[in-house]
């Protein structure tokens, strides 16, 4: 069933688990994942890229995903990850997303706290979840920033904007890690404590099992996962025999490594059974 970020994230919270949030960039990717989350009676976020919504491939995309989520027994949530600009943010809430993330990060802190600000408004007035972003969490290939996020940033940037769940800077970056990363397991604490928002940690792909399990005792509720969804999906696709011809058959198995990744990482969040879990 289709449902918003905010009512899987107190089922984490409720379960001291996190919501795994997976990014999916075609039909098969998103089968993947669904089957994965039917399996093993998961609450996942189904997630696209702004550039999805800002391209004309969203109204063959989208409506499938929605359909798709409507019909499965389990809770999915259907996502914008990092919402590059407002008319992102919209197109994706008219592609029928039930939460939504605008990525204001670059932007001084007023600036970051105004621009969710008015998110936040019209979106919570249609029942739209809403995830910001604080702090410095930059691409792998640039190395990963010491610069964590700030707990009395972040308590007035949550005050003045009410999001629903936060991305914050913790030792992580978006990509493929050049060395494992370190995260700051005392900042996650610092800022759970202080925070009425849910925790999210971008940049899960490649952060070794122990850190992620250490993060979600000290309060993370949402783990982003891409670039190993990417990895899954195409690595199994060079492997596939180029004497299927028929495309059905020949997505068969890198739907199926898909499924296999998110039944890892959903295990490894302690997200399994987590359907069951009244919020």
């Amino acid at each position: 069933m289709l449902t918003g970020m905010k009512h899987l994230l107190s089922i984490a919270q409720k379960r001291g688990c996190a919501i795994p949030a997976f990014n999916v960039y075609n039909g098969e990717t998103a089968v993947g994942i669904i089957r994965a989350a039917e399996e093993s009676n998961a609450c996942v976020i189904l997630q696209v890229y702004s550039r999805l919504f800002m391209s004309q491939d969203a109204q063959f995309i989208a409506p499938a995903i929605v359909e798709a989520a409507r019909r499965s027994p389990v809770k999915l949530c259907f996502h914008l990850d990092h919402g590059s600009c407002d008319e992102a943010v919209v197109r994706a809430i008219r592609c029928g997303c039930t939460s939504v993330m605008r990525d204001a990060s670059t932007l001084p802190l007023e600036e970051n706290i105004s621009v969710l600000k008015n998110v936040v408004h019209f979106a919570h007035d249609i029942g739209v979840d809403v995830e910001g972003e604080l702090g410095c969490i930059g691409a792998a290939k640039d190395g990963v920033s010491t610069e964590y996020t700030k707990v009395d940033d972040a308590v007035r940037y949550c005050q003045e904007t009410g999001v629903d769940a936060l991305a914050v800077a913790v030792g992580t970056a978006h990509g493929h890690y050049k060395q494992a990363p370190i995260l700051a397991i005392e900042r996650i604490r610092q800022l759970y404590a202080a925070l009425p928002a849910a925790l999210v940690l971008h940049g899960g792909s490649g952060i070794p099992d122990d850190q992620i399990q250490e993060a979600i005792r000290a309060g993370i509720r949402k783990v982003n996962f891409g670039t190993d969804v990417c990895y899954a999906f195409l690595d199994q696709v060079r492997k596939t025999s180029e004497s299927i011809i028929a495309v059905d058959l020949f997505m068969k198995e890198p739907v199926e490594a898909v499924k296999r990744f998110a039944l890892e990482k959903i295990k490894l969040l302690h997200a399994e059974d987590s359907n069951a879990e009244m919020a």
